[in-house]
């Protein structure tokens, strides 16, 4: 099984294509991902790469960690699991939108 990557410091005009011809280096590339704002499509300037194996996996960690992509230095280590969220939306205990009205005193 592949290990997945993380890509940080990536060029906003970098491509899914151009991660995958640098990664491909040291390897096999399952999969690219570049991440992008949901609200405006733009890149957030990272993403994931997953390898074929282990091995390939850590031969591009230490090939590229550190090294200058499209004039930027990209960080790139081991994919960390995502962690779950708790669903958002108003909440009292956060002092969230309550519909509760304060008393003015006034009738």
């Amino acid at each position: 099984m592949g290990k997945r990557l993380y890509v940080g410091n990536i060029s906003f005009q970098a491509s899914e294509d151009d991660l995958k011809e640098l990664f491909s280096k040291a390897g096999e590339v399952v999969s690219t991902k570049l991440v992008k704002d949901a609200a405006t499509g733009r890149p957030r300037g990272f993403g994931f790469v997953e390898m074929n194996t282990d091995a390939e996996a850590q031969k591009a960690i230490e090939m590229l960690n550190g090294s200058s992509f499209m004039e930027r230095n990209i960080v790139v280590n081991e994919a960390k699991p995502q962690a779950k969220r708790e669903r958002g939306g108003p909440s009292r205990e956060r002092g969230g939108f309550g519909r509760e009205r304060r008393s003015t005193g006034r009738r």
